[in-house]
């Protein structure tokens, strides 16, 4: 009877298991760290702007004050404190507004860091843009007891908003942009595998 002349106690598997375990790891810290680059950056400059913003209008007008008349006839800038939502939904709850504001950028942050495998440029791009808008509203809300809203549109009857506003509805819209263009990557991925009858020749 035949014996096999392995090194007592060692399984082959076991090495080539732990290669592909360490090489996973490492292929994915350079893009974990790209990616955290890019949402600091997005997130920190759409956060700035939006505090720029509401700062520039808030320094020289009073509620209610129209800053300027219709630019090309989309918008006018119209100072107005907002305790609540959209349409004067949830009116006077500004602070459980922000901490819900503040629940969603911490589960959006989350899932991008910790539950998405390999996020791409757009899903990075889209989160930090909802982070900053939301962080930036909650500051608003934390600080001031209502959000500073301005930007209202003139062609059609739609309520004033701000930059953080245009940064989560923006940010929501190009992280389903990136979800899809994920999930269409690794359809042709798996179209393009071989199968496991593939190459098999005859016994």
């Amino acid at each position: 009877m035949d014996e096999q002349t392995n090194a007592p106690g060692r399984d082959p598997s076991t090495d080539l298991d732990a290669a592909a375990g360490d090489l996973e790891p490492r292929s994915s810290r350079p893009g974990r760290a790209r990616s955290a680059i890019l949402f600091v950056l997005v997130a920190a400059a759409w956060f700035a702007l939006d505090v720029a913003t509401k700062g520039w209008v808030s320094g020289g007008w009073q509620e209610g004050d129209v800053v300027t008349g219709p630019i090309l006839g989309l918008v006018r800038f119209h100072l107005v404190h907002n305790t609540g939502m959209a349409w004067g939904m949830f009116g006077d709850s500004t602070f459980a507004l922000g901490v819900l504001s503040l629940a969603v950028c911490a589960a959006a942050t989350a899932y991008l860091f910790a539950f998405s495998k390999r996020p791409n440029a757009l899903e990075t791009t889209g989160v930090a843009l909802v982070v900053a808008g939301g962080l930036g509203n909650a500051l608003d809300r934390f600080t001031l007891g209502y959000v500073v809203d301005f930007i209202e549109p003139v062609f059609i009857d739609f309520p004033v908003f701000n930059v953080a506003d245009i940064g989560v509805t923006c940010g929501f819209a190009i992280f389903l942009a990136g979800m899809a263009f994920a999930w269409r990557r690794e359809d042709r991925a798996l179209a393009a595998a071989p199968t496991d009858g593939e190459g098999a020749g005859p016994r």
